[in-house]
């Protein structure tokens, strides 16, 4: 980032901050990607509360980026196992915020296993949690009871420039990385799974560029959308797997089990746009099955017969090149600060929460003032 960027972004954030402090800060801890832009956001963090941790998720993390933002915070390393265990979640808040009000700022529902344990038995206490992703708010959400208010951003209408530029970034880095080996995406037939925000962009990219696309989603509204908007609709989604020389996963839910991928056809690709974890069963893939390296990025699985490739490891495949969204993604970062603010006037009860609409429309007269150029 140059210069004379990172000191608009400071600006930029600066402004929000004071828009949005409350005037009783909370602790927090922050699960977030360490990208090479994010060090301004989280300084903006410690500005509306006492970051107390951050978490860089796994896989995504520049160490440029990581190595300033420990010079101002502890950064702790993050896995789903370390709030999977409720014992475990409890005595690590303790060591970082013990006693404390806490709001926990999360990107993926890390929390979700053992918030009710981290509400319960914390020495301090947990004012809520902000979700950032469509697969977090589901997680959440899903729940028959929420311990606390959670406040989500996954699908507000700041939101929808980052997803549209996210699937473009993914098409781009597939592309990129069949091209890589020599391949083309034309001629090879391509299934989206999952027609959500991301999925549905993903699909438009990919028609633009000339490949048949078929979507498949186990919502049948979504089915009827993505008709309506001229793709095929796959009437089973394992037929449409034996036919896709190209899968891209993108339900933020599992897609893919270890039985499925003997079902895909030879020389098949297969790329998500979140977690292996979260997308892809691998460690179900039947005996027999041995992985080797095809190209940077790229992992062929063959056994007797068959046998297909894994881009990125079945990690986010837009992470290679970045994920880079451009100054967009300070709007839904905007948005998490002024959530903070949200929890910490309470009055919330324990649901799911969106931030008011006038504090999107000041974050985006604001965003404007320092990014719309013309």
């Amino acid at each position: 980032m140059e210069t004379s960027e990172r000191a608009r972004l400071d600006a930029y954030f600066a402004r929000v901050a004071r828009e949005f402090a409350p005037p009783d800060l909370p602790s927090s801890l922050l699960v977030t990607h360490m990208l090479p832009e994010r060090p301004a956001f989280v300084n903006a963090v410690g500005k509306v509360s006492r970051l107390r941790a951050v978490l860089p998720k796994p896989r995504s993390v520049h160490m440029s980026a990581r190595r300033e933002v420990e010079q101002a915070y502890a950064v702790d390393e993050l896995s789903r196992g370390l709030f999977a265990d409720a014992d475990a979640a409890v005595t690590y808040l303790e060591t970082r915020a013990a006693g404390e009000d806490v709001v926990l700022l999360d990107v993926g529902g890390y929390f979700a296993p053992s918030l009710d344990a981290l509400c319960e038995r914390f020495s301090g206490k947990i004012l809520g949690v902000v979700e950032d992703t469509e697969n977090g708010h589901k997680r959440y959400t899903e729940r028959d009871k929420l311990p606390c208010p959670v406040m989500s951003v996954a699908r507000s209408p700041l939101k929808d420039p980052e997803d549209f530029l996210v699937g473009q970034s993914v098409v781009f880095s597939t592309e990129a990385l069949l091209r890589g080996r020599g391949d083309i995406l034309h001629g090879r037939p391509a299934l989206v799974l999952g027609f959500g925000k991301l999925g549905s962009s993903i699909a438009r990219l990919l028609h633009a560029k000339g490949v048949h696309v078929t979507v498949y989603d186990i919502d049948p509204v979504r089915r009827a959308q993505a008709l309506s908007q001229g793709f095929s609709v796959a009437r089973n989604r394992d037929d449409a797997l034996k036919n896709a020389g190209l899968v891209l996963c993108a339900t933020g839910s599992l897609s893919l089990r270890g039985e499925d991928f003997p079902e895909l056809r030879n020389g098949a690709y297969v790329a998500t746009v979140t977690s292996s974890e979260d997308e892809l069963e691998l460690e179900g893939l039947p005996d027999g099955y041995t992985r080797n390296s095809a190209g940077e990025h790229v992992t062929r699985y063959s056994t007797t017969g068959h046998y297909f490739y894994l881009l990125n490891g079945g990690e986010a495949v837009n992470f290679i090149h970045g994920a880079s969204v451009g100054p967009f993604i300070f709007l839904v970062q905007a948005e998490i600060i002024a959530a903070v603010r949200a929890l910490v006037r309470g009055g919330l009860d324990a649901a799911p929460h969106e931030v008011p609409a006038a504090d999107r429309s000041t974050i985006a007269a604001t965003w404007l003032h320092y990014y719309n150029n013309r």
